[in-house]
């Protein structure tokens, strides 16, 4: 009976542990954000991260209008949009001859530009922060 009790007395505590990493595990999916949440989370707000190497911010204007600068060049001035269909954000800039798209995921609390030709990459969303068009 005495060892009984010193194996569950042992077994107890890691039985605890093992329920609170599944947990957490079970916690931290990535998630695709929808078309209407990528509006919500970009629109007259700044994003801020490093894109190839180089740091950069982008302002997401409502009314459609984007701004890109990053470190060591002249920001760019181009568009942006959401598509409901594709679940994805879009933009084009002067020297494209269409819109681009990405996913928007979220993963633990971050989120990350998605497509099928860059790996997934981090950005931060700070709250209706400006740039200026140089």
């Amino acid at each position: 009976m005495m060892l009984r009790h010193k194996i569950l007395d042992f077994v107890r505590p890691v039985l605890a542990v093992a329920f609170l990493v599944a947990g957490s595990m079970a916690h931290a999916q990535s998630v695709k954000l929808q078309a209407h949440e990528i509006d919500a989370l970009l629109s007259g707000n700044t994003v801020v991260g490093q894109w190839e190497g180089a740091k950069y911010a982008q302002y997401f204007d409502p009314d459609g209008h984007t701004i890109y600068a990053q470190d060591g060049s002249r920001s760019a001035r181009g568009q942006w949009r959401t598509d409901p269909e594709q679940d994805e954000f879009q933009s084009i800039w002067p020297s494209d001859a269409e819109w681009q798209g990405w996913f928007v995921m979220e993963f633990g609390g971050d989120f990350y530009w998605v497509s099928k030709t860059t790996p997934p990459t981090l950005f931060e969303v700070l709250d209706g922060l400006k740039l200026v068009d140089e």
